[in-house]
Protein backbone atom coordinates (compact mmCIF):
# COMPACT_ATOMS: atom_id res chain seq x y z
CA UNK A 1 0.00 0.00 0.00
CA UNK A 2 2.82 2.41 0.95
CA UNK A 3 4.67 1.58 -2.28
CA UNK A 4 1.54 2.34 -4.32
CA UNK A 5 1.10 5.66 -2.55
CA UNK A 6 4.73 6.63 -3.16
CA UNK A 7 4.48 5.74 -6.84
CA UNK A 8 1.27 7.64 -7.44
CA UNK A 9 2.65 10.69 -5.64
CA UNK A 10 5.09 11.42 -8.45
CA UNK A 11 2.91 11.34 -11.53
CA UNK A 12 4.38 8.07 -12.64
CA UNK A 13 1.76 7.58 -15.37
CA UNK A 14 0.28 4.38 -13.99
CA UNK A 15 -1.17 3.49 -17.41
CA UNK A 16 2.32 2.57 -18.68
CA UNK A 17 3.22 -0.95 -17.48
CA UNK A 18 6.95 -0.23 -17.85
CA UNK A 19 6.78 1.90 -14.71
CA UNK A 20 5.63 -0.99 -12.55
CA UNK A 21 7.53 -1.27 -9.25
CA UNK A 22 9.54 1.92 -9.82
CA UNK A 23 9.40 5.17 -7.88
CA UNK A 24 10.96 8.53 -7.21
CA UNK A 25 11.00 9.87 -3.66
CA UNK A 26 10.88 13.55 -2.69
CA UNK A 27 14.27 15.25 -2.46
CA UNK A 28 16.01 14.59 0.85
CA UNK A 29 18.86 16.86 1.93
CA UNK A 30 19.70 17.54 -1.70
CA UNK A 31 19.46 13.93 -2.89
CA UNK A 32 16.86 12.33 -5.17
CA UNK A 33 16.28 8.62 -4.54
CA UNK A 34 14.91 6.50 -7.39
CA UNK A 35 14.04 2.81 -7.38
CA UNK A 36 14.34 1.11 -10.80
CA UNK A 37 13.42 -2.52 -11.43
CA UNK A 38 12.92 -4.97 -14.28
CA UNK A 39 14.33 -5.75 -17.70
CA UNK A 40 16.96 -3.38 -19.17
CA UNK A 41 14.44 -1.51 -21.35
CA UNK A 42 12.09 -1.13 -18.38
CA UNK A 43 14.83 0.13 -16.07
CA UNK A 44 15.87 2.62 -18.73
CA UNK A 45 12.32 3.86 -19.30
CA UNK A 46 11.79 4.29 -15.55
CA UNK A 47 15.09 6.20 -15.30
CA UNK A 48 14.22 8.54 -18.17
CA UNK A 49 10.65 9.07 -17.01
CA UNK A 50 11.28 9.72 -13.31
CA UNK A 51 14.33 11.95 -13.88
CA UNK A 52 13.33 13.66 -17.13
CA UNK A 53 13.67 17.29 -15.92
CA UNK A 54 17.01 16.55 -14.30
CA UNK A 55 18.35 14.70 -17.36
CA UNK A 56 17.30 17.49 -19.73
CA UNK A 57 19.08 20.04 -17.54
CA UNK A 58 22.17 17.89 -16.93
CA UNK A 59 22.69 17.14 -20.64
CA UNK A 60 22.89 20.87 -21.37
CA UNK A 61 25.62 21.27 -18.75
CA UNK A 62 27.55 18.23 -20.01
CA UNK A 63 27.37 19.52 -23.60
CA UNK A 64 28.55 22.98 -22.52
CA UNK A 65 31.53 21.67 -20.55
CA UNK A 66 32.56 19.00 -23.04
CA UNK A 67 32.41 21.22 -26.13
CA UNK A 68 34.16 24.09 -24.38
CA UNK A 69 36.99 21.86 -23.09
CA UNK A 70 37.60 19.91 -26.31
CA UNK A 71 36.65 22.51 -28.98
CA UNK A 72 34.44 19.91 -30.67
CA UNK A 73 30.69 20.35 -31.07
CA UNK A 74 27.95 18.13 -29.63
CA UNK A 75 27.23 16.55 -33.01
CA UNK A 76 30.79 15.24 -33.03
CA UNK A 77 30.04 13.35 -29.82
CA UNK A 78 26.67 12.14 -31.02
CA UNK A 79 28.46 10.67 -34.04
CA UNK A 80 31.16 9.14 -31.83
CA UNK A 81 28.49 7.62 -29.58
CA UNK A 82 27.11 5.65 -32.54
CA UNK A 83 30.45 3.87 -32.83
CA UNK A 84 30.30 2.60 -29.25
CA UNK A 85 29.37 -1.04 -28.93
CA UNK A 86 26.96 -0.72 -26.03
CA UNK A 87 26.00 -3.91 -24.22
CA UNK A 88 23.45 -1.81 -22.40
CA UNK A 89 21.80 -0.47 -25.55
CA UNK A 90 18.30 -1.51 -24.45
CA UNK A 91 18.62 0.38 -21.18
CA UNK A 92 20.06 3.45 -22.90
CA UNK A 93 17.28 3.40 -25.48
CA UNK A 94 14.79 2.98 -22.63
CA UNK A 95 16.05 6.23 -21.08
CA UNK A 96 15.41 8.00 -24.39
CA UNK A 97 11.91 6.50 -24.51
CA UNK A 98 11.20 7.62 -20.95
CA UNK A 99 12.36 11.13 -21.82
CA UNK A 100 10.13 11.14 -24.90
CA UNK A 101 7.14 10.17 -22.75
CA UNK A 102 7.79 13.30 -20.68
CA UNK A 103 8.23 15.54 -23.72
CA UNK A 104 12.03 15.83 -23.57
CA UNK A 105 13.64 15.92 -27.02
CA UNK A 106 16.81 13.91 -26.47
CA UNK A 107 17.36 10.75 -28.50
CA UNK A 108 19.40 7.59 -28.01
CA UNK A 109 22.64 9.18 -29.26
CA UNK A 110 22.27 12.14 -26.92
CA UNK A 111 21.87 9.65 -24.08
CA UNK A 112 24.86 7.52 -25.12
CA UNK A 113 27.06 10.58 -25.63
CA UNK A 114 26.09 11.87 -22.19
CA UNK A 115 27.00 8.50 -20.65
CA UNK A 116 30.43 8.62 -22.34
CA UNK A 117 30.99 12.25 -21.33
CA UNK A 118 33.79 11.58 -18.83
CA UNK A 119 35.84 9.45 -21.21
CA UNK A 120 35.37 11.58 -24.32
CA UNK A 121 38.22 14.00 -23.41
CA UNK A 122 40.60 11.01 -23.54
CA UNK A 123 39.25 10.13 -26.99
CA UNK A 124 39.43 13.74 -28.14
CA UNK A 125 43.04 14.04 -26.98
CA UNK A 126 43.96 10.83 -28.77
CA UNK A 127 42.43 12.23 -31.94
CA UNK A 128 44.29 15.51 -31.46
CA UNK A 129 47.54 13.59 -31.84
CA UNK A 130 46.36 12.57 -35.29
CA UNK A 131 46.42 16.23 -36.40
CA UNK A 132 46.48 15.57 -40.12
CA UNK A 133 43.46 13.29 -39.84
CA UNK A 134 41.31 15.49 -37.62
CA UNK A 135 42.35 19.07 -38.23
CA UNK A 136 41.86 19.75 -34.50
CA UNK A 137 45.10 19.71 -32.47
CA UNK A 138 43.48 21.06 -29.29
CA UNK A 139 43.91 18.90 -26.20
CA UNK A 140 41.45 18.98 -23.30
CA UNK A 141 42.38 19.00 -19.61
CA UNK A 142 42.08 15.66 -17.82
CA UNK A 143 40.29 16.19 -14.54
CA UNK A 144 41.68 15.25 -11.14
CA UNK A 145 38.54 13.81 -9.65
CA UNK A 146 38.04 12.73 -6.07
CA UNK A 147 39.56 11.65 -2.77
CA UNK A 148 38.89 8.15 -1.41
CA UNK A 149 39.98 5.44 1.01
CA UNK A 150 39.17 1.86 1.94
CA UNK A 151 40.41 0.19 5.14
CA UNK A 152 40.07 -3.13 6.95
CA UNK A 153 41.52 -5.30 9.72
CA UNK A 154 43.63 -3.58 12.37
CA UNK A 155 42.98 -0.14 10.88
CA UNK A 156 39.24 -0.11 11.53
CA UNK A 157 37.34 0.08 14.79
CA UNK A 158 35.60 -3.29 14.43
CA UNK A 159 38.02 -5.02 12.06
CA UNK A 160 35.53 -4.79 9.19
CA UNK A 161 35.61 -2.68 6.06
CA UNK A 162 35.10 1.08 5.89
CA UNK A 163 35.03 2.82 2.51
CA UNK A 164 34.62 6.51 1.69
CA UNK A 165 34.79 8.88 -1.26
CA UNK A 166 34.14 12.49 -2.16
CA UNK A 167 33.54 13.50 -5.75
CA UNK A 168 35.58 16.34 -7.25
CA UNK A 169 34.35 18.04 -10.38
CA UNK A 170 33.18 21.39 -11.73
CA UNK A 171 30.38 22.76 -9.59
CA UNK A 172 28.30 23.11 -12.76
CA UNK A 173 27.87 19.36 -13.06
CA UNK A 174 28.63 18.52 -9.42
CA UNK A 175 25.56 20.39 -8.21
CA UNK A 176 23.58 17.90 -10.29
CA UNK A 177 25.40 14.75 -9.10
CA UNK A 178 22.67 14.09 -6.58
CA UNK A 179 20.89 10.85 -7.46
CA UNK A 180 20.73 7.76 -5.26
CA UNK A 181 19.99 4.82 -7.57
CA UNK A 182 18.47 1.61 -6.18
CA UNK A 183 18.48 -0.76 -9.16
CA UNK A 184 17.07 -4.29 -9.27
CA UNK A 185 18.13 -5.68 -12.66
CA UNK A 186 16.67 -8.77 -14.28
CA UNK A 187 20.17 -10.29 -14.29
CA UNK A 188 23.08 -9.73 -11.96
CA UNK A 189 22.99 -8.19 -8.51
CA UNK A 190 20.98 -5.41 -6.96
CA UNK A 191 22.87 -2.10 -6.71
CA UNK A 192 22.72 1.00 -4.56
CA UNK A 193 24.94 3.79 -5.86
CA UNK A 194 25.17 7.52 -6.19
CA UNK A 195 24.94 8.93 -9.69
CA UNK A 196 24.23 11.62 -12.25
CA UNK A 197 20.92 12.04 -14.11
CA UNK A 198 20.76 9.95 -17.28
CA UNK A 199 23.87 7.84 -16.64
CA UNK A 200 23.62 4.06 -16.29
CA UNK A 201 26.84 3.94 -14.24
CA UNK A 202 27.62 5.86 -11.07
CA UNK A 203 30.33 7.87 -12.92
CA UNK A 204 32.07 8.89 -9.70
CA UNK A 205 31.67 5.22 -8.93
CA UNK A 206 30.58 4.74 -5.35
CA UNK A 207 28.34 1.73 -5.07
CA UNK A 208 27.44 -1.46 -3.22
CA UNK A 209 25.95 -4.60 -4.71
CA UNK A 210 23.99 -7.42 -3.12
CA UNK A 211 26.87 -9.85 -3.63
CA UNK A 212 28.92 -7.96 -1.05
CA UNK A 213 31.08 -5.80 -3.30
CA UNK A 214 31.85 -2.23 -2.20
CA UNK A 215 33.36 -0.10 -4.96
CA UNK A 216 34.79 3.38 -5.57
CA UNK A 217 37.62 5.07 -7.50
CA UNK A 218 39.68 8.18 -8.16
CA UNK A 219 41.06 9.28 -11.52
CA UNK A 220 44.72 9.05 -12.54
CA UNK A 221 46.15 12.56 -12.95
CA UNK A 222 47.37 13.60 -16.40
CA UNK A 223 46.67 10.24 -18.01
CA UNK A 224 46.89 9.90 -21.78
CA UNK A 225 45.97 6.82 -23.78
CA UNK A 226 43.10 5.44 -25.80
CA UNK A 227 42.28 2.20 -27.57
CA UNK A 228 39.74 2.88 -30.34
CA UNK A 229 38.85 -0.81 -30.38
CA UNK A 230 38.08 -0.99 -26.67
CA UNK A 231 34.82 -1.15 -24.73
CA UNK A 232 33.42 2.09 -23.35
CA UNK A 233 34.42 2.69 -19.73
CA UNK A 234 30.85 3.47 -18.71
CA UNK A 235 29.73 0.06 -19.98
CA UNK A 236 32.50 -1.80 -18.13
CA UNK A 237 31.93 0.19 -14.93
CA UNK A 238 28.21 -0.57 -14.87
CA UNK A 239 28.80 -4.22 -15.77
CA UNK A 240 31.37 -4.59 -12.98
CA UNK A 241 29.03 -2.98 -10.46
CA UNK A 242 26.16 -5.25 -11.53
CA UNK A 243 27.88 -8.61 -12.02
CA UNK A 244 30.91 -8.74 -9.71
CA UNK A 245 30.71 -11.26 -6.89
CA UNK A 246 34.40 -11.02 -6.00
CA UNK A 247 37.47 -8.84 -6.43
CA UNK A 248 38.63 -11.20 -9.18
CA UNK A 249 35.33 -10.67 -11.04
CA UNK A 250 35.65 -6.93 -10.80
CA UNK A 251 39.22 -6.90 -12.08
CA UNK A 252 38.39 -9.20 -14.99
CA UNK A 253 35.41 -7.14 -16.13
CA UNK A 254 37.24 -3.81 -15.93
CA UNK A 255 40.32 -5.12 -17.75
CA UNK A 256 38.44 -6.85 -20.56
CA UNK A 257 38.30 -4.43 -23.50
CA UNK A 258 39.87 -1.56 -21.51
CA UNK A 259 39.81 1.49 -23.81
CA UNK A 260 41.82 3.78 -21.53
CA UNK A 261 38.89 6.14 -21.09
CA UNK A 262 38.36 7.75 -17.69
CA UNK A 263 41.45 5.97 -16.33
CA UNK A 264 41.05 5.27 -12.62
CA UNK A 265 42.59 3.77 -9.55
CA UNK A 266 39.73 1.54 -8.36
CA UNK A 267 39.33 0.84 -4.65
CA UNK A 268 37.11 -2.08 -3.77
CA UNK A 269 36.21 -4.45 -0.97
CA UNK A 270 34.47 -7.79 -0.58
CA UNK A 271 32.58 -7.75 2.72
CA UNK A 272 32.21 -11.57 2.55
CA UNK A 273 35.97 -12.08 2.88
CA UNK A 274 36.95 -8.76 4.53
CA UNK A 275 39.48 -8.25 1.72
CA UNK A 276 40.19 -4.89 0.09
CA UNK A 277 42.00 -4.11 -3.16
CA UNK A 278 43.37 -1.36 -5.37
CA UNK A 279 43.30 -1.68 -9.16
CA UNK A 280 45.27 1.03 -10.95
CA UNK A 281 44.05 0.58 -14.50
CA UNK A 282 46.30 2.04 -17.16
CA UNK A 283 46.48 0.87 -20.75
CA UNK A 284 50.10 -0.30 -20.63
CA UNK A 285 50.47 -0.74 -16.89
CA UNK A 286 47.97 -2.40 -14.57
CA UNK A 287 48.66 -2.75 -10.85
CA UNK A 288 46.54 -4.86 -8.50
CA UNK A 289 47.18 -4.79 -4.76
CA UNK A 290 45.18 -6.72 -2.15
CA UNK A 291 45.03 -6.86 1.65
CA UNK A 292 43.02 -8.24 4.56
CA UNK A 293 44.76 -5.95 7.02
CA UNK A 294 45.50 -2.47 5.78
CA UNK A 295 44.21 0.35 3.62
CA UNK A 296 44.35 1.78 0.11
CA UNK A 297 44.07 5.45 -0.77
CA UNK A 298 42.94 7.55 -3.72
CA UNK A 299 44.00 11.14 -4.34
CA UNK A 300 44.59 11.06 -8.13
CA UNK A 301 48.24 10.30 -7.40
CA UNK A 302 49.59 7.53 -9.69
CA UNK A 303 50.90 4.47 -7.86
CA UNK A 304 52.97 2.50 -10.38
CA UNK A 305 56.22 4.23 -11.38
CA UNK A 306 56.13 2.85 -14.90
CA UNK A 307 52.56 4.05 -15.36
CA UNK A 308 53.52 7.48 -14.01
CA UNK A 309 56.43 7.75 -16.43
CA UNK A 310 54.91 6.14 -19.53
CA UNK A 311 51.22 7.10 -19.36
CA UNK A 312 50.98 10.41 -17.48
CA UNK A 313 52.60 13.84 -17.30
CA UNK A 314 52.47 13.79 -13.49
CA UNK A 315 55.37 14.91 -11.29
CA UNK A 316 55.37 12.68 -8.17
CA UNK A 317 58.06 14.83 -6.51
CA UNK A 318 56.17 18.14 -6.46
CA UNK A 319 54.64 18.29 -2.98
CA UNK A 320 52.68 21.43 -3.92
CA UNK A 321 50.46 19.50 -6.32
CA UNK A 322 46.99 18.65 -5.08
CA UNK A 323 47.32 14.90 -5.65
CA UNK A 324 50.61 14.66 -3.75
CA UNK A 325 49.47 16.91 -0.90
CA UNK A 326 46.27 14.93 -0.45
CA UNK A 327 48.15 11.62 -0.52
CA UNK A 328 50.37 12.84 2.33
CA UNK A 329 47.31 13.89 4.30
CA UNK A 330 45.70 10.49 3.79
CA UNK A 331 48.85 8.80 5.15
CA UNK A 332 48.77 11.07 8.20
CA UNK A 333 45.13 10.29 8.91
CA UNK A 334 45.55 6.53 8.48
CA UNK A 335 48.40 6.57 11.00
CA UNK A 336 46.54 8.82 13.44
CA UNK A 337 43.29 6.85 13.32
CA UNK A 338 44.68 3.31 13.11
CA UNK A 339 42.29 1.02 14.96
CA UNK A 340 39.63 3.74 15.19
CA UNK A 341 38.38 4.13 11.62
CA UNK A 342 34.61 3.87 11.35
CA UNK A 343 31.86 5.64 9.39
CA UNK A 344 32.06 8.75 11.59
CA UNK A 345 35.83 8.93 11.09
CA UNK A 346 35.39 8.51 7.35
CA UNK A 347 32.96 11.41 7.29
CA UNK A 348 35.49 13.51 9.18
CA UNK A 349 38.28 12.59 6.74
CA UNK A 350 36.25 13.70 3.74
CA UNK A 351 35.58 17.08 5.41
CA UNK A 352 39.28 17.68 6.20
CA UNK A 353 40.91 21.04 5.31
CA UNK A 354 44.55 20.51 6.28
CA UNK A 355 47.03 21.60 3.58
CA UNK A 356 50.16 19.48 4.03
CA UNK A 357 52.27 21.71 1.76
CA UNK A 358 51.47 24.94 3.62
CA UNK A 359 51.25 23.01 6.91
CA UNK A 360 48.06 24.70 8.01
CA UNK A 361 44.28 24.32 7.88
CA UNK A 362 43.12 26.03 4.70
CA UNK A 363 40.27 24.88 2.43
CA UNK A 364 41.76 24.85 -1.06
CA UNK A 365 42.81 22.50 -3.86
CA UNK A 366 45.25 20.64 -1.58
CA UNK A 367 42.73 19.71 1.13
CA UNK A 368 40.81 16.42 1.07
CA UNK A 369 37.62 18.44 0.97
CA UNK A 370 38.57 20.40 -2.15
CA UNK A 371 37.74 24.08 -2.69
CA UNK A 372 39.41 25.19 -5.93
CA UNK A 373 37.16 28.27 -5.92
CA UNK A 374 39.10 29.50 -2.87
CA UNK A 375 42.54 28.93 -4.39
CA UNK A 376 44.62 31.57 -6.22
CA UNK A 377 46.57 28.69 -7.80
CA UNK A 378 43.74 26.66 -9.26
CA UNK A 379 44.79 23.13 -10.22
CA UNK A 380 47.57 22.94 -12.76
CA UNK A 381 46.48 21.20 -15.95
CA UNK A 382 42.79 21.14 -14.97
CA UNK A 383 41.38 24.25 -13.32
CA UNK A 384 42.14 27.97 -13.55
CA UNK A 385 42.70 30.01 -10.37
CA UNK A 386 39.46 30.40 -8.42
CA UNK A 387 37.57 28.04 -10.73
CA UNK A 388 34.21 26.78 -9.47
CA UNK A 389 35.35 23.23 -8.78
CA UNK A 390 36.25 20.87 -5.96
CA UNK A 391 34.45 18.40 -3.73
CA UNK A 392 30.72 18.38 -4.50
CA UNK A 393 29.40 15.47 -2.42
CA UNK A 394 30.63 12.56 -0.28
CA UNK A 395 29.68 9.00 0.69
CA UNK A 396 30.79 6.52 3.37
CA UNK A 397 29.73 2.97 4.22
CA UNK A 398 31.01 0.00 6.19
CA UNK A 399 30.58 -3.78 6.20
CA UNK A 400 27.45 -3.76 8.36
CA UNK A 401 25.78 -1.07 6.29
CA UNK A 402 26.76 -2.81 3.05
CA UNK A 403 25.14 -6.01 4.26
CA UNK A 404 21.92 -4.04 4.60
CA UNK A 405 22.56 -2.26 1.26
CA UNK A 406 22.86 1.22 2.74
CA UNK A 407 25.25 4.14 2.64
CA UNK A 408 25.58 7.62 4.13
CA UNK A 409 25.85 10.60 1.80
CA UNK A 410 26.37 14.36 2.08
CA UNK A 411 25.45 16.70 -0.76
CA UNK A 412 27.65 19.76 -1.30
CA UNK A 413 30.85 20.31 0.67
CA UNK A 414 30.51 18.00 3.66
CA UNK A 415 32.63 20.42 5.73
CA UNK A 416 29.79 22.91 6.15
CA UNK A 417 31.01 25.59 3.72
CA UNK A 418 28.26 26.74 1.35
CA UNK A 419 28.87 27.86 -2.24
CA UNK A 420 26.77 30.82 -3.38
CA UNK A 421 26.72 31.37 -7.13
CA UNK A 422 25.79 35.08 -7.27
CA UNK A 423 28.53 36.18 -4.90
CA UNK A 424 31.08 33.98 -6.62
CA UNK A 425 30.30 35.38 -10.07
CA UNK A 426 30.44 38.93 -8.74
CA UNK A 427 33.95 38.26 -7.43
CA UNK A 428 35.05 36.33 -10.52
CA UNK A 429 33.43 37.77 -13.66
CA UNK A 430 35.85 35.73 -15.79
CA UNK A 431 33.48 32.80 -15.20
CA UNK A 432 30.39 34.66 -16.38
CA UNK A 433 29.93 32.01 -19.10
CA UNK A 434 28.68 29.66 -16.37
CA UNK A 435 25.92 32.00 -15.18
CA UNK A 436 23.00 30.33 -17.04
CA UNK A 437 23.62 27.05 -15.22
CA UNK A 438 25.67 27.74 -12.08
CA UNK A 439 23.60 27.64 -8.91
CA UNK A 440 24.03 27.59 -5.15
CA UNK A 441 25.51 24.44 -3.65
CA UNK A 442 24.74 24.33 0.05
CA UNK A 443 26.48 21.97 2.44
CA UNK A 444 23.90 19.37 3.47
CA UNK A 445 23.96 17.00 6.48
CA UNK A 446 24.99 13.38 6.22
CA UNK A 447 21.95 11.26 5.37
CA UNK A 448 21.55 7.49 5.35
CA UNK A 449 19.97 5.79 2.34
CA UNK A 450 18.84 2.15 2.24
CA UNK A 451 17.33 0.10 -0.56
CA UNK A 452 13.55 -0.10 -0.80
CA UNK A 453 12.25 -3.10 1.16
Amino acid sequence: MLLSMLMSSYGRGAADPRLKSSLRRPEQNGWIYVHLEGKPAEIGFQHGYHLAPEIEDAQKVVALELTRDTKRDWQFYRDAAQKIEAEYRDELNGIAEGLKARGVKLDLWDVVATNAWLEFPYYSNWLAKQKAATGNPHTAPIAERCSAFVATGSFTKDGGIVIGHNSWTNYLDGERWNIIFDIVPEKGHRIIMDGFPGLIHSADDFGINAAGMMITETTITGFSGWDPNGIAEFVRARKAMQYSTSIDDFVRIMREGNNGGYANNWLMADRKTNEIASLELGLKNVTLRRSRNGYFLGSNCPVNRNLTREETNFDPNDASLSANARRIRWLQLMAEYKGRIDVAAGQKFLSDHFDTFAKKTDPNERSLCGHVDLSPRGMRGWQEPYAAAGAVQAKVSDSAMAEGMSLTASMGHSCGIHFKAAGYLARHPEFEWQKPFLRDMDSRPWTEFTILR
